[in-house]
């Protein structure tokens, strides 16, 4: 993410990400731009590739690593066009109309931060307490910062990728489940 564009993040999120930004340029003496240069020279082309080389060639870790080849090869689409990711990510039509009921609830708790990442949406505060993604095969799941419930429909879920945080998962394949109950669990998260 480039660092100039801390828009939809929380202020611990954006305070890590300086942090780290500011961790590099201590212990390396160079600046971000000066590792940009250095990743430029990178034989290769893949993202991954990148990531490794950077690693394995200069001995970065993983944020170290990611934040450079960030400013070096800034994507086309990503934190800091959190409109695009969004666009790429719900482009199923029902799929996106489905998450446009539940962003509408969620959004009406206060203080509320919309964190737009490559395959999911994030909702914040101080801390995570939503997530959504599109479920193959059509409908959205959502997870939250809660407890697994006894129905049927929320369950706890095996790791995803958004946040340790987010204990149990509901599914939904329909606008009519986007309900008081489920305005209530969010109040809970």
């Amino acid at each position: 993410m480039p660092m100039s564009d801390e828009t939809h993040l929380t202020p611990r999120q954006a305070k890590w990400f300086q942090t780290v930004r500011a961790g590099l340029e201590s212990a390396s003496g160079l600046t971000i731009e000066q590792w940009a240069e250095i990743a430029r020279t990178c034989p290769e082309q893949a993202h991954r590739k990148r990531l490794l080389w950077t690693k394995e060639q200069h001995g970065l870790g993983q944020n170290h690593a990611s934040i450079v080849l960030d400013a070096a090869f800034p994507p086309a689409a990503g934190w800091s066009q959190p409109e695009d990711l969004a666009a790429k990510l719900w482009n199923d039509p029902q799929t996106a109309q489905l998450f446009a009921l539940i962003k509408t609830m969620v959004t009406s708790l206060p203080d509320v931060i919309v964190g737009q990442r490559k395959s999911y949406t994030a909702f914040s505060r101080q801390f995570q307490f939503a997530a959504a993604r599109p479920r193959k095969g059509g409908g959205v799941v959502l997870g939250l910062a809660i407890a697994p419930q006894t129905t049927e429909s929320f369950e706890k879920r095996g790791r995803e990728s958004w946040s340790e945080r987010l204990e149990s998962s509901v599914e939904f394949s329909a606008g009519d489940q986007v309900d008081q109950p489920l305005c209530e669990m969010l109040q809970q998260a």
